[in-house]
């Protein structure tokens, strides 16, 4: 039960107000502080209690797969009347017999129930609200996931409405509460491996453990919020008992953590998701684990896939003058300049163009105007890479060459239409 779960289900109360809440014995360790505070507000029964009794109906929040919710299942006999799932993972596997969907893909589950509170004129009280808002708030990243949809920022509006507090909502995400995780944090912190691995920024690492401790997911979370990579792997081997557990994490919508970690028995979302190993060395995990990522996980985008190859160019022969018509009649704010034997050699911009007019030298050659520091790419570098490249350079203008001979072009621009129709981030 995670923080969208928790809010999932103090909203779910609210269209069947006549249903129990039945409590996990698996608590996420980023919702304990919310579980600590509200368990009794909840009013939880366990799944034991659901043993003997005769089931009308079930409402499943947050998730579709019969494996999450197979310890419930365990204790019901008789079910006499419908499974309804509400949720929104529409990637995970539909396997619960005889269930009812309602799915939609939202950044947060908890904004799927809302979205029929709203409709319904339902309002919430203030703790429902919070609780709720806090789980928008974990699945969302804070609103800063490519899956956000806008119906998340109207949920997000109606539950402030109902005077959910902003204040607490930040309280009720702080993971890391105890010296051991906070020192656990450090130590994994510096142990990190950064790995490429098809064009994929990662990072890994291994731990050996005398005992497994609580919380450690809630420690690699901080870790991957503080580290620039596309996902994280950690590997942790406990001594007494001879297992390992990998948790992993992701921000990127092409690496499905639920897939890449059923090979080794595990499972969860596509974006979190962990494995537990039995009676395997853990080096031995750690070491199968890489291997099965290089296999595993798509090539990165790279500049050939999103680079213009029809490029606009200026030759070296033309006047300022020249250049700066030459641009203004295809509409572009620079472009490579080429030699006669069609080598790249510079790059000139309007702002170039613009230091050559205040002089009042605009018959003179660009060649003394142009930008001969080029900085430029090979087409196999990938997105993360030219980032690195537009960012750290402070240029708009990425040309994409083979030797001197030139291949393409990336603007800021093309860039800027990549990342807004891709769901990478």
């Amino acid at each position: 039960m995670d923080l969208d779960c928790f809010g999932s289900m103090a909203l779910i109360r609210y269209l069947y107000p006549d249903y129990k809440l039945v409590q996990s014995h698996l608590v996420h360790p980023a919702a304990r502080n919310l579980f600590n505070l509200y368990r009794y507000r909840f009013n939880f029964i366990n799944a034991k209690d659901l043993k003997g009794q005769t089931i009308e109906n079930i409402v499943i929040v947050d998730t579709r797969s019969k494996n999450r919710v197979k310890e419930y299942f365990e204790y019901i006999e008789n079910v006499t009347g419908q499974i309804i799932v509400y949720d929104h993972h529409p990637g995970d596997e539909n396997d619960i017999e005889g269930a009812v969907i309602n799915t939609g893909e939202y950044g947060a589950n908890v904004t799927f129930i809302g979205l029929e509170l709203m409709k319904q004129g339902i309002r919430v009280e203030p703790e429902d609200a919070t609780i709720a808002l806090t789980g928008i708030y974990s699945d969302t990243g804070n609103f800063q996931h490519e899956n956000i949809t806008n119906e998340d920022f109207k949920v997000a509006s109606y539950l402030i409405e109902n005077n959910a507090s902003i204040k607490l909502v930040k309280k009720l995400q702080e993971s890391l509460i105890d010296k051991q995780q906070v020192s656990l944090f450090h130590e994994i912190l510096n142990r990190l491996t950064h790995k490429n691995i098809n064009g994929h920024t990662m990072v890994l690492s291994y731990l050996e453990m005398d005992s497994q401790i609580g919380g450690l997911a809630a420690v690699i979370e901080k870790i991957f919020d503080v580290e620039r990579s596309e996902a994280i792997f950690c590997v942790f081997h406990f001594r007494d008992t001879g297992n390992s557990l990998i948790i992993a994490r992701t921000k990127h919508d092409d690496i499905k953590l639920n897939k890449i970690l059923k090979t080794f028995g595990g499972g969860g979302h596509e974006r979190a998701a962990s494995a537990l190993i039995k009676d395997q060395s853990g080096m031995m995990v750690f070491a199968n684990l890489e291997e099965h990522l290089k296999m595993s996980i798509a090539p990165a985008i790279v500049a050939e896939d999103i680079m213009v190859s029809s490029v606009e160019v200026i030759k070296e022969n033309m006047t300022l003058l020249e250049a700066s018509m030459f641009l203004e009649n295809i509409n572009h704010t620079g472009a490579p300049v080429l030699t006669q034997k069609g080598e790249i050699i510079g790059l000139l911009t309007l702002r170039d163009i613009m230091k050559g007019r205040k002089n009042n030298q605009m018959n003179s050659t660009i060649k003394g105007y142009m930008s001969t520091n080029l900085v430029t790419a090979t087409k196999d570098v990938t997105i993360t890479q030219i980032e690195e490249l537009l960012f750290q350079n402070n240029i708009g203008h990425l040309p994409i060459v083979r030797g001197k001979s030139l291949l393409g072009i990336i603007t800021r621009t093309d860039y800027l239409k990549y990342m807004s129709k891709t769901k990478d981030i």
